[in-house]
């Protein structure tokens, strides 16, 4: 048998079209997924730390209208902490804004991102990887299968009724079981071949990548355990509790203190006003019983 028709052989036919399928199959699938954790890795690059409270509204837009992210971002944004404030007034009555937590000075992460954003979720799930994993063992299955098919219709032509065609039967015989040695060889060695294939694409390809957006995410977002978030609320907390008992043991003396300040520029100077008031009064009172006092006199 010559090359040709060995290579149209329909056994040998149907292990290279199922073994160059899946093999395309998955390159395409590669291709997209690099290409898509490649345009995640950047927009990560994007932002800084520093800014990042800044810009999160940002960052939250870009992230929300990728389909390809969107799903593990919106579980992984409801486990972030953000650096929340409240307005309060100082002792001048100007409004300032104070962290609720001290260690809070950033949006945070209470669960590790790499429970969202991992190999399963960004890369695995994107692939069909159950597939891919089975692409091997349907090649080397192939093998064993169209072999033995081959030597069962090779032995069903076997003749021996006459002697030229049971040399004739031997020669197609012994060409069945020659194509159906090549399947075996070809499916175990298509497998072998699929698998090296796979193994040097996943990891260039898938891991490097989701290695380098693993790495963006914890250098973007700090993590913090939730409990150890509510202790800090805890004790900040106590302090705020604190610091309103002793405002409010302070409020008499400072009622008082505000009382005497009140009556000293307020009373007092109505008090004098009024002392003086009556002070002339009575020295005119005074006068014009003297000046009654020496009509009379005159008169007797």
């Amino acid at each position: 048998m010559d090359f040709w028709e060995i290579l149209f052989n329909p056994a040998i036919l149907i292990v290279l079209v199922t073994f160059f399928s899946i093999l395309i199959y998955y390159i395409r699938k590669v291709n997209y997924i690099n290409l898509k954790l490649v345009e995640f890795a950047s927009i990560l690059q994007s932002f800084k730390k520093s800014d990042l409270i800044f810009k999160f509204k940002e960052l939250d837009d870009l992230m929300s209208t990728n389909s390809y992210v969107a799903n593990s971002w919106a579980e992984f944004k409801n486990t972030l902490v953000y650096s929340e404030s409240v307005s309060l007034k100082n002792e001048n009555n100007d409004i300032v804004f104070q962290n609720i937590s001290q260690s809070v000075e950033n949006i945070q992460t209470t669960i590790d991102p790499i429970y969202f954003f991992n190999e399963e979720t960004l890369v695995t799930s994107k692939l069909n990887y159950k597939l891919i994993q089975t692409a091997p063992t349907i090649l080397t299955g192939l093998g064993p299968l169209f072999t033995f098919l081959n030597i069962a219709i090779a032995f069903t032509g076997v003749d021996f009724a006459t002697q030229e065609a049971t040399i004739k039967s031997i020669s197609n015989l012994m060409s069945s079981m020659q194509v159906a040695a090549l399947v075996s060889v070809l499916a175990v060695g298509s497998a072998l071949t699929f698998l090296m294939i796979e193994r040097i694409l996943y990891n260039t390809k898938c891991k490097l990548p989701l290695s380098e957006v693993q790495e963006k995410f914890y250098k973007l977002f700090d993590n913090i355990s939730s409990e150890k978030f509510l202790i800090e609320l805890l004790k900040e907390t106590k302090i705020q509790n604190n610091s309103m008992t002793n405002l409010l043991s302070s409020i008499p003396n400072r009622f008082q203190e505000s009382l005497e300040s009140s009556l000293a520029k307020v009373l007092v100077p109505y008090l004098e006003n009024l002392i003086f008031g009556v002070n002339k009064l009575q020295e005119k009172v005074d006068k014009q019983r003297k000046s009654t006092s020496d009509i009379v006199d005159d008169l007797f």
